[in-house]
């Protein structure tokens, strides 16, 4: 009988699973530096925007972060690490892209909150990106508690991307052709 890969129970020798653990302790590291530099980046875009929708998305997704950092750092200390951050080039790229949007765009115009929602969404998938590759690798290392953390995480990513397109879709882009 042939047994799909992912039904089989994998022999992971203890070395094995330290590297694994090791790339896992590295992505945490790399996640929990991009929410700690994201804070920033959310005051700036909310100052930024025009809409008060917009502005109040981003506030509360900067109150979600503080609490995912919290939460990051509850999953480092469920692995037995200190939590640590080191620096994502990708996310500090996307930090300046943001940057560059409110830069090149007319303040007090719908057209930089197109920008906006652009950038924020880029960050978001990111992340979600990030939090679901997180998830997989404690669930495969036996670390239950940290993969539900890490999938609340991943659930709360999941909707403030869903938010955005429907402030997008819903006024901001019509407001936007019409300027």
């Amino acid at each position: 009988m042939k047994t799909s890969k992912s039904k089989r129970s994998v022999d992971v020798s203890e070395k094995e699973s330290e590297k694994l653990k090791e790339l896992f302790t590295d992505g945490l590291k790399d996640i929990y530096w991009a929410e700690k530099n994201l804070t920033k980046a959310l005051g700036k875009m909310a100052k930024a925007a025009t809409s008060e929708e917009l502005k109040m998305a981003f506030e509360t997704h900067l109150t979600e972060t503080e609490g995912q950092i919290a939460k990051v750092e509850q999953v480092f200390e469920m692995i037995g690490e200190k939590a640590k951050a080191k620096h994502c080039p990708a996310m500090e790229g996307l930090i300046k892209e943001g940057e560059e949007i409110i830069e090149s765009t007319e303040k007090g115009t719908f057209v930089r909150d197109c920008g906006l929602i652009l950038a924020a969404q880029k960050v978001e998938h990111y992340e979600i990106g990030s939090y679901g590759g997180l998830r997989s690798l404690a669930q495969t290392l036996g670390y239950v508690e940290a993969a539900g953390l890490l999938q609340e995480i991943l659930d709360e990513e999941g909707a403030t991307d869903k938010k955005l397109t429907e402030l997008a879709e819903a006024t901001i882009n019509v407001e936007a052709a019409q300027e």
